[in-house]
């Protein structure tokens, strides 16, 4: 076997025989070729620049141009590109909760009571401010810290357990309140943030609307008018406090639901709420004058009348001591809760049929609903 080459051309001895070589394939930069001898010939060597566009490695003659400068800067497109950090966007969203919370902190007060501790209120009105009835034990002594820290003295406009909303005057001063955010505008998911005031400044908590749901009737038997329930636990200090939307809009106000997860009164129950109270000084509700507990009959369910008042809109439709009412306009009744959510406000002045069972047999009944006395 002769081997053949050119001036200059590089020879490197295989290893292994030609045969375990596939003609016309690289070996090591080389190609092999079959013939009466093998001819082995050096490829031009090329320095190819990587698929980015310049050779690795500093610029020098040999590796070709260098990468392009940045204008503004004068360093390499590349390390510009690098210095250049992206949006963060945890940062944004954190910069938008402390903007949302700044703003709505200038409509929210710390209420102070006679126990001394703080709770929260919203500024509704000039004049008037918004708390959590429960959170006042007491009607007298109350204060207020505005936004701008100055204490004033407060009074009870009035009070409504049905919906959890007090209303109290103080001079506030003029104030811009805080826009209502649209009812159908919150759903199950959307973030929801919550601000209060307490004896240090502002505090503010954030989490998912948890459960968005229909009008509800509260334990008291209050109509709300929207069922909020937000993922977090409610700080004391916040009770009170405002509720709000991912555009700082007023959702309503927040309030302690079971173990303390947070619920909102909606905006439009408070702004109902406020009008009876500012005009009247309570909200209505309807009054039967009855004394009632839960029995089960053979049939149903029902309610056994273990007290009446007869001078009351029932003891005057006839109603007796141990009647057991069944129904209410035809719907039933298995509870006092169910009763005590049917004399709401509207109920005041309505007349209705009560159905009854008396000594066994059924009786009906027609009961003019009157308004119940303030406490």
């Amino acid at each position: 076997m002769r081997v053949h080459h050119a001036p200059g051309a590089v020879i490197e001895e295989l290893h292994r025989p030609p045969a375990m070589h596939r003609i016309g394939q690289p070996h090591r930069g080389l190609v092999l070729c079959h013939a009466s001898h093998m001819v082995i010939r050096a490829p031009p060597i090329e320095a190819r620049p990587p698929p980015w566009g310049h050779p690795i490695g500093p610029p020098h003659p040999g590796n070709g141009p260098a990468p392009p400068a940045s204008p503004a800067s004068g360093q390499p497109a590349e390390r510009a590109m690098t210095d250049a950090s992206p949006p963060d966007p945890l940062a944004a969203f954190s910069d938008r909760l402390a903007a949302l919370a700044a703003e709505a902190a200038g409509r929210v007060v710390a209420v102070h009571g006679r126990d001394g501790r703080a709770r929260s209120g919203l500024l509704w009105a000039e004049g008037l401010v918004v708390t959590a009835e429960e959170a006042l034990e007491h009607d007298d002594d109350l204060t207020l810290t505005l936004p701008d820290g100055e204490v004033v003295p407060a009074s009870l406009a009035g009070r409504d357990p049905g919906t959890d909303v007090a209303l109290l005057k103080a001079a506030t001063g003029a104030f811009a309140p805080l826009p209502a955010a649209p009812p159908a505008a919150l759903r199950t998911g959307h973030v929801a943030l919550v601000v209060g005031r307490g004896e240090f400044g502002p505090a503010a908590a954030f989490g998912l609307a948890a459960l968005v749901g229909g009008p509800w009737r509260s334990m008291r038997g209050g109509r709300v008018d929207r069922r909020i329930q937000l993922g977090l636990r409610l700080d004391p200090m916040a009770e009170g406090g405002a509720v709000l939307d991912h555009a700082g809009r007023l959702v309503g106000m927040a309030v302690p639901g079971p173990r303390r997860r947070t619920l909102a009164i909606p905006a439009e129950t408070i702004a109902r709420a406020v009008e009876q109270l500012r005009t009247r000084g309570r909200v209505a509700r309807g009054y039967l004058g009855l004394a009632m507990q839960p029995v089960q009959l053979a049939e149903a369910r029902g309610l056994i009348v273990v007290g009446v008042d007869p001078r009351s809109p029932a003891g005057q439709a006839g109603v007796l001591l141990g009647d057991v009412l069944v129904a209410w306009d035809g719907a039933p009744l298995g509870s006092v809760r169910e009763m005590l959510a049917r004399l709401d406000p509207d109920s005041v002045g309505t007349t209705v049929t009560l159905e009854l069972i008396r000594a066994g047999q059924p009786h009906r009944v027609q009961v003019r609903i009157g308004e119940r006395a303030a406490a």
